[in-house]
């Protein structure tokens, strides 16, 4: 271990101070840290020549990370500064011990699947990205409807009209799928969850497809001013009547540590208010 990025949310008031710390502890160890600011709405930019990629802020924070580090392999040591920690596992408090099992390769290396998404436009590919959490298409102003078509593995598998479409992989799937009715899954599993946003359709409904097929989104029409892609929260991508939008498995996957099993269902227990009683 030569040398550690550490992502810094800068809205988060004590995640600077820790950065400190953490750097400090890490130099004594002849292992060198170099700094990014984060204010959640940062361009992705790749991270390559890191052995370690450290976060100080919430879930916001890991997936962009995850976002630049997985085409290079970089482990992400997510430490919590945020609401939920789905992803951001590592207690504040608990940093020092757990980075110190890292280093000592005692810790658990998750591996968690990533959605990687093409726009084609007139034929052409426009567009190119991944995301660890979700993929929403969605009207750019509130209260009005787009129509899509969509496909798995070139079998039309429903037409949608509504404020738009959620396409989450297993990590996702706590996120904005939950919120619009979209079921929970387990993050080890391989599988996207398509989840409709406000359909007007009452046999429209989520559906979990197996993650080694393609779903491709034509966009047929729109009342909206204009479209918009997200991937995971970030910076809109405009789209137009007639772009198709491709979402297939990533081939790498991103590594997180100690993201495990446990740590995942005691957030779901805590965060969701999951009674753990006896009468449960």
């Amino acid at each position: 271990m030569k040398k550690v990025l550490i992502i810094v949310n800068v809205g988060k008031p004590d995640s600077k101070e820790l950065a400190e710390q953490i750097s400090a502890f890490l130099n004594t160890k002849k292992i060198s840290t170099d700094f990014f600011n984060f204010d959640g709405f940062c361009q992705d930019s790749s991270i390559k020549d890191y052995d370690l990629v450290i976060t100080l802020g919430g879930d916001g924070t890991v997936l962009f990370a995850a976002r630049n580090c997985v085409k290079y392999n970089v482990p992400i040591f997510p430490v919590n500064f945020g609401q939920f920690g789905f992803i951001a596992s590592v207690q504040p408090k608990d940093w020092k011990e757990e980075l110190e099992a890292f280093l000592d390769g005692k810790s658990k290396i998750i591996q968690r699947s990533m959605a990687n998404v093409r726009v084609i436009h007139n034929d052409e590919e426009i567009y190119c990205g991944n995301a660890l959490n979700d993929v929403v298409l969605s009207a750019r102003s509130a209260a009005t409807t787009i129509s899509l078509d969509v496909y798995y593995e070139m079998q039309l598998l429903c037409k949608i009209k509504g404020d738009g479409l959620i396409v989450s992989t297993p990590t996702g799937s706590t996120a904005y799928s939950a919120a619009a009715g979209g079921p929970i899954l387990d993050p080890s599993l391989e599988a996207f969850v398509m989840t409709p946003i406000n359909s007007f359709s009452l046999s429209s409904r989520p559906i979990v497809l197996n993650q080694e097929g393609v779903i491709s989104i034509g966009i047929s029409e729109s009342r909206a001013d204009g479209i918009n892609l997200r991937l995971d929260g970030s910076k809109p991508v405009e789209l137009s009547v007639g772009d198709t939008v491709l979402i297939r498995k990533l081939e790498q996957k991103v590594r997180l540590v100690n993201c495990t099993a446990d740590k995942f269902y005691s957030a779901l227990r805590s965060k969701l208010n999951w009674s753990g009683g006896p009468h449960a």
